[in-house]
């Protein structure tokens, strides 16, 4: 169904759930004629009657009632969006909504819940996923990604933090098979990499490039699932220095090297970013990340 016809539809949803011409008429503002037009034209397109017209007024018929359901949790959907698009005015309070990698989540759940509790009635919504959320569409407030700085239109994009990479391995697995004396010496060495070959991270493509495939002992999509290989003695892999600091069994057989690091970028949409809730939690999230070791 075309955009155009979300009048007749908002037409119908009114006259749906008030029962009269006259209630849906005055609850939009127009005349009651219009409001006859509207859900005429649209029976004319859908081939079906809407409602049942009598002397008290309009009554659903069963695809009127599936008409008012879909109606109705577009019209929360589109509520929930201009409450989120506002910033819930220029208070801390409502939901707000952060997006990052998964791995991130060591460093960044602490940070999210001290920033909760310093605002009461405040909900946090951390969502991780692999996809990007659209900031134009009000998934989230404000996102963190990994990578090259993103480009899309309408967003505001700030340097954060630099996450280093070095390859790691446990003390179990280096008191058995040592650790590689340098580029030279990868092979016969086990390794723990990622099972998309084309994945874009500059660690994984350094390790796709330099490490034979049949050292390859263990891969993974998330890499969560890769450090956890890793701290199993599965083999070699690259975990941030980040999250290495958080497990001392983890030996550091190569250090980082600039071509590894991975810079991560505060993005938020215009339209959000100088609202008081953004503004103060990119503040309290900034400050946070001062006391972040090795980044």
């Amino acid at each position: 169904m075309a955009v155009s016809n979300w009048d007749e539809i908002r037409t119908a949803y009114h006259v749906a759930r008030l029962g009269t011409v006259s209630g849906a008429a005055d609850a939009l503002g127009v005349h009651h004629a219009t409001v006859i037009r509207h859900i005429d034209a649209l029976e004319s397109m859908l081939g079906v009657k809407l409602f049942q017209r009598h002397a008290r007024g309009y009554t659903a018929t069963e695809a009127g009632q599936d008409l008012l359901q879909v109606a109705q949790a577009t019209d929360d959907q589109f509520t929930q969006l201009v409450g989120r698009i506002r910033g819930r005015g220029e208070t801390v309070s409502g939901e707000l909504v952060i997006t990052s990698l998964a791995s991130l989540s060591p460093r960044l759940t602490p940070v999210l819940a001290d920033f909760q509790a310093a605002h009461d009635g405040l909900l946090v919504r951390y969502l991780t996923d692999e996809r990007v959320f659209r900031l134009e569409y009000g998934e989230a407030h404000v996102a963190i990604r990994a990578g090259a700085a993103p480009e899309e239109p309408d967003n505001v994009v700030q340097p954060f933090v630099t996450m280093q990479f070095g390859l790691y391995a446990t003390h179990r697995y280096v008191e058995r098979f040592g650790r590689p004396s340098g580029d030279d010496d990868l092979t016969g060495h086990h390794f723990v990499a990622q099972d998309d070959r084309s994945n874009r991270a500059p660690f994984h493509r350094w390790l796709t490039a330099n490490v034979p495939e049949a050292c390859v002992t263990f891969r993974g999509t998330d890499e969560r699932v890769l450090r956890d290989a890793v701290l199993a003695d599965v083999g070699i892999g690259f975990v941030s220095t980040l999250e290495a600091d958080d497990h001392p069994d983890l030996v550091q057989v190569m250090p980082p090297r600039p071509e590894w690091a991975a810079p991560l970028w505060l993005v938020t949409h215009v339209d959000l970013h100088r609202t008081t809730k953004v503004q103060a939690f990119l503040t309290h999230l900034k400050e946070a990340a001062k006391s972040w070791p090795s980044t």
